[in-house]
C-alpha cells in the first residue's frame, strides 16, 4: 500500500473512525445504519468489522450522534481526501486547484465562479422585487458541499513556453486572469453520510441547477456516500443526465459485506451498479476528476 490513493483511502478510513464519524452503539449498531432496517444493520456492521480487521484499528461506542454532525465530519473528511490526492496528479490534470468544504455559512457561493456569476446580479434582482422572486423562486443557488475551482492564470504564465496571447485577442477566455473573470469551477462534491428518505434527492436536484444555470463548462457533478443499502444507492445512482457518478466511501467493503450477509435482491443491485458504472470507489475520484 504505497501508493498516493491507495494511503490516501487508508487515511481516510482512519480518520472515520478517529473523529467518531464511523462508530457503533452499544447494541452493536454502526452510526451509517438505518436502526428500522435489519439489512442496513447487517452489512453496515459488516463493512465496519471488515475495516476493522483491515487497519487493525478498534472502533469507538457511542450511542448518540447528530445526523447534522455526522454529515458535516463526512464532508470535512471528503474534502480533506479530494486535497490529499487530487492537486498530486499534475501530469495528468495541471492547473492551481482550491478544494474546499462550503457548506451554508460559507461566503463562498455558486455565484462566486465564472460559470455562475451571473447568478449573484439575478439574485439581487429577485431581492428588490417581489413579484419577480415568486416567479423565479431561488433554486437557482446552490451550495456544494465541497467544490473544486481553479485559479486563473496571468499572460506571463500563458505564454511562458510561447507567446500564445496578447492584447489583441482572447478578451474573454475565462482563464485569463487579465479578463477579470472569477475562478472556474471544476467540480461540485455532494457528500451524504447517509441517504435517508428524500433527503438524497437534494443532490439530484442541485445537480440539474448546475445544469440548467451554468455559462459555459458544466463542472463534474458527484455525490460521495457512506450508505451501506445499495436499494437506496440505485436511487440516486441509477439513471443518467444529473449526476456524473455516485462514490462510496468503501465499495469494495460494501460488495463484500452485501455478498456474505446481503439479500439475493441487494447482491443483484449493487452488481447492476458497480458493472452500469454508476457506483465506483473513492478512490477513483480522484482520477475521474482529471478527465
Amino acid at each position: 500500500m504505497d501508493t498516493l490513493i491507495a494511503n490516501a483511502r487508508f487515511h481516510f478510513h482512519e480518520r472515520l473512525f478517529e473523529t467518531n464519524t464511523l462508530t457503533l452503539t452499544s447494541a452493536g449498531v454502526a452510526s451509517n445504519a438505518d436502526t428500522s432496517s435489519r439489512g442496513s444493520k447487517a452489512i453496515s456492521r459488516k463493512i465496519i468489522d471488515i475495516l476493522v480487521d483491515e487497519h487493525h484499528h478498534t472502533v469507538n461506542t457511542v450511542d448518540k450522534i447528530s445526523g447534522q454532525t455526522l454529515g458535516k465530519q463526512f464532508e470535512i473528511l471528503t474534502m480533506d481526501f479530494l486535497r490529499e490526492t487530487f492537486p498530486q496528479l499534475q501530469n495528468l490534470r495541471p492547473g492551481r486547484w482550491t478544494i474546499l468544504q462550503l457548506g451554508n455559512n460559507n461566503k463562498l457561493k455558486t455565484s462566486d465562479f465564472a460559470q455562475y456569476e451571473h447568478l449573484a446580479y439575478l439574485n439581487a434582482l429577485t431581492t428588490q422585487n417581489a413579484q419577480l422572486a415568486a416567479a423565479l423562486g431561488n433554486d437557482y443557488l446552490v451550495a456544494p458541499d465541497v467544490v473544486v475551482y481553479r485559479d486563473l492564470y496571468e499572460d506571463d504564465e500563458i505564454n511562458a513556453a510561447q507567446r500564445i496571447v496578447d492584447t489583441d485577442v482572447s478578451k474573454m477566455a475565462d482563464i485569463r486572469k487579465v479578463n477579470g473573470g472569477k475562478p472556474i469551477l471544476h467540480a461540485s462534491v455532494s457528500a451524504k453520510f447517509t441517504m435517508r428518505s428524500d433527503r438524497a434527492q437534494n443532490s439530484r436536484t442541485e445537480a440539474l441547477n448546475l445544469i440548467r444555470n451554468r455559462k459555459g463548462h458544466l463542472p463534474h457533478i458527484v455525490v460521495v456516500t457512506a450508505e451501506p443499502m445499495p436499494n437506496r444507492l440505485a436511487s440516486l445512482a441509477l439513471g443518467t443526465g444529473d449526476i456524473d457518478c455516485v462514490y462510496h466511501f468503501a465499495l469494495y467493503e460494501l460488495i463484500r459485506a452485501v455478498k456474505e450477509v446481503g439479500s439475493e435482491d441487494a447482491v443483484e443491485t449493487l452488481e447492476t451498479l458497480v458493472q452500469g458504472k454508476r457506483l465506483k470507489d473513492i478512490s477513483d475520484l480522484p482520477l475521474d476528476l482529471t478527465v
